[in-house]
């Protein structure tokens, strides 16, 4: 097993992580995500336990989310607010954990949710959002300016800057996705009576509208910084 203890890393761009070929694995807002199949809560629990050896082995740790038949983990480089080296590693060893296991792994349903608010009056409005979710403001280039749960648990919240004119939709929903899921989504959205409002700005991200008109992007990590 590599040890990673003491070892200077540094960020890896989405197309470094795309280059490394991890089957099964999504790069979404700064983190790697897969879901691990397993036939039920003993065998993701035995799983969960060989993950956890090997995360203490080599001092990096995942979020792990145990459900009766799979297992959601998450990896990223907290010093660093982003996908590492020490990531990538950890993820080759929890793939081979997986296989070992014959628990199947992979990406096409996982995704990471964020919520937009467009608003004209974001410093009058952030601070009653904050309280009533629990939520931490962070600034700066690692972030945008947007609220964070602690636990990692809640959706972020981050805020659009507009006008004030009516009408406009005051909320939408920013799903992060593996670029190889955005097509088969939107295919599924389109079947499902929506309709594709704009690819203007793909492959960075598409939107999308319901019958009724309210909007959801489907955002990857192409073309962004």
């Amino acid at each position: 097993m590599p040890d990673m203890r003491g070892c200077l890393m540094s960020k890896l761009t989405g197309q470094q992580i795309a280059d490394e070929g991890l089957d099964g694995w999504a790069y979404l807002l700064g983190g790697l995500q897969a879901r691990i199949h397993t036939k039920n809560f003993a065998a993701g629990l035995s799983v969960v336990n060989a993950i956890g050896a090997a995360a203490e082995e080599m001092d990096h740790h995942p979020d792990l989310n145990l459900r009766y038949t799979h297992v959601d983990v998450r990896l990223t480089s907290h010093d660093e607010r982003a996908v590492t080296d020490r990531d990538i590693r950890l993820a080759r060893v929890i793939s081979s954990i997986a296989a070992d296991a014959g628990a199947q792994l992979e990406a096409s349903n996982v995704s990471r949710l964020e919520l937009a608010l467009d608003t004209a009056a974001r410093e009058e409005i952030l601070p009653f959002w904050a309280a009533v979710l629990a939520m931490e403001h962070l600034s700066g280039p690692d972030f945008g300016d947007e609220l964070r749960d602690p636990a990692d648990v809640l959706p972020t919240v981050w805020f659009q800057t507009s006008d004030s004119e009516e009408p406009r939709q005051r909320w939408h929903l920013d799903v992060w996705v593996d670029p190889a899921q955005v097509q088969p989504r939107i295919d599924a959205a389109l079947a499902a009576g929506g309709t594709l409002v704009s690819d203007a700005e793909a492959p960075s991200f598409w939107v999308l509208a319901d019958p009724e008109g309210n909007r959801a992007c489907l955002c990857t990590w192409q073309t962004r910084r």
